[in-house]
């Protein structure tokens, strides 16, 4: 059984993901990461890994100055317990504000953007030790003005050490685990919700991998909603069917490897399984992104599907399409030069 200080000094793990953010974030509190996060803890992101809590109160202080009045509202905490002294979170935040201060992308637009983050989070002894953080910043760039493409060129030959981490030796992620069910990247896990994790399972297995996007209707809800990249939202089965589609058709040979698994169920929410997963692909097929460039994608995500009657009723989809993009025009920078 947890224990009460494993998530102390709050009265439950959600509150304790939920609460310290909003300290973080409202209050212009960065340093108060000091208190949550471990001094060592290591941090996976989109184009790889970084570690120390100082960079993440350096990173945050800048993101908050360029939406002071950014909300960041907590959707839903997937938790699960590991231990008596461990769970872990799988948090996703809608954010929405004015863009008043100069980012990483540029200068002040003064438009509002929305979009979705899910951070992964291995809590121990009520310190964060370990994070996995996604975010769709695709929709950030374009609902600001920007240009996409420029901003992903930029990103490609002049990395910014703020955004890009270091790479793994076999591919930014490295070698998925054998069975996330019994133990993924953030440890293992008990037998929790096994009907569940196994269906959603079967489904990114089947559909997702093997192509038989057919079968998704067996899996869905009839009043299915996917929300996806860039803030856009596809509905009913045939939806789901289109969204996956027009991902898989960019990159024709892309495997979908599960990275992580959580899964529980409160009064409000329901059930709702949580998956970490890292997509692998060539860029070689629809040019959604321009000319086509035969390079490499690896690009991590998160999904949290929500249940109901037996069926998937939502797939939230949050993956960084920018460093999709990202890893495009360093492949045609390189070939240029």
């Amino acid at each position: 059984m947890l224990s009460a200080q494993a998530y102390a000094p709050y009265p439950d793990p959600e509150t304790y993901i939920v609460e310290w953010t909003d300290k973080i974030w409202q209050s212009y509190g960065m340093g108060l990461i000091r208190d949550h996060y471990h001094p060592d803890i290591k941090l996976h992101g989109a184009y790889g890994h970084s570690g120390g809590r100082e960079s993440i109160i350096e990173g945050c202080f800048v993101k908050k100055t360029a939406f002071p009045g950014r909300a960041f509202t907590a959707e839903d905490v997937v938790w699960e317990e590991r231990t008596d002294s461990s769970w872990v979170s799988s948090h996703r935040i809608v954010n929405s504000g004015i863009q008043s201060g100069h980012w990483q992308y540029g200068p002040p637009s003064y438009r509002t953007s929305t979009s979705r983050n899910i951070a992964l989070c291995l809590v121990r002894d009520a310190f964060i030790v370990e994070e996995w953080v996604v975010r769709d910043e695709w929709a950030v760039v374009e609902q600001n003005g920007l240009d996409v493409g420029a901003i992903a060129r930029e990103l490609a030959t002049h990395p910014n050490p703020m955004i890009l981490g270091t790479g793994c030796d076999e591919g930014i992620f490295g070698r998925p685990p054998e069975n996330p069910l019994v133990a993924g990247d953030s440890g293992p896990r008990p037998d929790s919700h096994p009907t569940q994790c196994r269906m959603v399972l079967e489904l990114i297995e089947l559909a997702w991998n093997q192509r038989l996007l057919n079968l998704a209707p067996t899996y869905l809800h009839r009043s299915h909603v996917c929300h996806t990249s860039r803030y856009r939202s596809y509905c009913r089965p045939e939806g789901y069917q289109q969204s996956l589609g027009e991902l898989i058709a960019s990159f024709p040979d892309a495997r979908f490897d599960v990275r992580d698994v959580a899964a529980n169920t409160d009064p409000f929410h329901g059930t709702r399984v949580s998956v970490m997963w890292n997509m692998r692909g060539t860029y070689a097929g629809a040019p959604t992104y321009g000319p086509l460039t035969y390079s490499p994608v690896d690009v991590l995500g998160i999904s949290h599907f929500v249940l109901r009657d037996d069926k998937i009723y939502n797939e939230f989809r949050v993956f960084d399409e920018l460093a999709v993009l990202t890893q495009i025009e360093r492949a045609r920078a390189q070939v240029q030069s």
